[in-house]
């Protein structure tokens, strides 16, 4: 049986690809995503789900349509909650690492298929 104990900071270092999720553990129905970020990701919404942002290092815009405050940047120990619907676009002007929290079977670019979509992927060891 694998550790149940996994620490947010060897996760990332595990791993170095940006806009690449890995599931650092699952509650219930929703996953704990840990990425890295670096430039900008792609426009898109999730119709049927929220989705929370926790940035553990560097600064992540989240450039928002139609959302009153416009964007929000996000430093570490930030939480955002991006409301379901709304059409969103992370950005990274450098090197960022985030957690996600949302249900399982979410794709990363929501109801916008593009060269970022990307499968789920379980973290190393």
């Amino acid at each position: 049986m694998a550790d149940p104990v996994r620490n947010i900071y060897a996760a990332l270092d595990s791993f170095s690809q940006p806009w690449s999720p890995r599931r650092l553990a699952s509650v219930n129905d929703y996953d704990v995503k840990l990425f890295k970020a670096q430039g900008e990701f792609t426009w898109h919404s999730h119709p049927d789900t929220d989705e929370l942002f926790l940035v553990i290092s560097g600064r992540l815009v989240i450039q928002m349509h139609d959302a009153d405050g416009g964007d929000m940047e996000l430093g570490p120990g930030d939480v955002y909650v991006v409301p379901r619907g709304v059409e969103h676009c992370p950005r990274a002007d450098g090197e960022v690492s985030a957690l996600l929290i949302e249900p399982q079977g979410t794709v990363n670019t929501g109801d916008t298929p593009s060269e970022r979509t990307a499968d789920l992927r379980e973290l190393e060891g």
